[in-house]
């Protein structure tokens, strides 16, 4: 699929596309013209780019990861660090949450004094 259809289907705009493969992060071959043409997988992987960096992982923790997500193999070292991301997201998920609770009670508490005042 050419970048523009891409594009459209993941959400991702054109830009933040060629940056991917500027990244290392997405490969795409030629067309005899010098467009840009994506294989089917590309989709997954622009969403599965869009997760980690969602999650807060750089573009250069992404490209060391990312071989062993499409081989399924990984080195010690990258085994250690998608453990040390998985458990930095995890700890992110528990503040986030906790944020969130929070909040849940401000509400509450709001939504109950406005109803007392009316």
């Amino acid at each position: 699929m050419r970048i523009g259809q891409l594009a459209r289907r993941s959400g991702v705009s054109v830009r933040a596309l060629r940056y991917y493969e500027e990244q290392r992060l997405l490969e795409s071959t030629r067309t005899p013209g010098g467009q840009r043409d994506y294989p089917d997988e590309a989709m997954e992987r622009v969403q599965l780019i869009q997760d980690l960096f969602a999650a807060g992982l750089s573009s250069r923790t992404v490209v060391e990861l990312l071989p062993c997500v499409s081989t399924g193999v990984a080195t010690p070292a990258m085994l250690d660090q998608l453990i040390i991301e998985r458990d930095r997201i995890a700890a992110r998920i528990q503040d986030l949450t906790r944020a969130k609770t929070k909040l849940g009670r401000v509400i509450e508490n709001v939504t109950a004094a406005n109803v007392a005042q009316d």
